[in-house]
C-alpha cells in the first residue's frame, strides 16, 4: 500500500491579539461593514471585494487592514493552477465585552477565536 502524503497547508500567520481601537473603529465604519457582509458566505479577494463594495482599490487594502487588526476578517491563500496565489478574506470571529463602570469607567475585552489552520488555504481553488 503506497505511503500517503500529508496535505500541504499554506496558512497566513495571524496574531491572536486583537486591536481594540480597530474593532471599534470598523464597527462604526460603513465601508468596512460592507466588507464583512460581503464575505460572510464566500471568501473574497481584494480585488473582488472592491468590486462587490464599489470602493477604490486603495480604500479597500486599507479597510482590509483595519479589518484584520480587528480580527473582523481573517486571510487565507487562495490557490491557483497558475501559480499567482492570492489572499482572500473570510469573516473572523470575536467575542467583544463592553463593561461600563461607576463613575463612567469603560472596559473593553475582546477575544478572538481563531480558526483551523487547514482553514488557511482554501483547497478547491486549484481549479483556476
Amino acid at each position: 500500500m503506497p505511503a500517503q502524503r500529508a496535505p500541504e497547508h499554506v496558512g497566513i500567520e495571524r496574531s491572536t491579539e486583537v486591536d481594540e481601537d480597530a474593532l471599534l473603529t470598523a464597527l462604526q465604519d460603513e465601508d468596512c461593514q460592507a466588507i464583512v457582509e460581503a464575505v460572510e458566505d464566500e471568501a473574497l479577494s481584494a480585488t473582488e471585494l472592491a468590486e462587490t463594495c464599489d470602493l477604490p482599490t486603495s480604500t479597500t487594502y486599507r479597510k482590509l487592514d483595519t479589518l484584520t487588526d480587528a480580527a473582523l476578517l481573517d486571510e487565507r491563500l487562495r490557490l491557483s493552477s497558475s501559480g499567482s496565489h492570492e489572499r482572500e478574506y473570510v469573516a473572523g470571529r470575536v467575542d467583544l465585552t463592553i463593561s461600563v463602570g461607576s463613575g463612567a469607567t469603560v472596559d473593553v475585552q475582546v477575544e478572538r477565536t481563531v480558526t483551523d489552520t487547514a482553514d488557511g488555504l482554501r483547497a478547491g481553488s486549484m481549479a483556476d
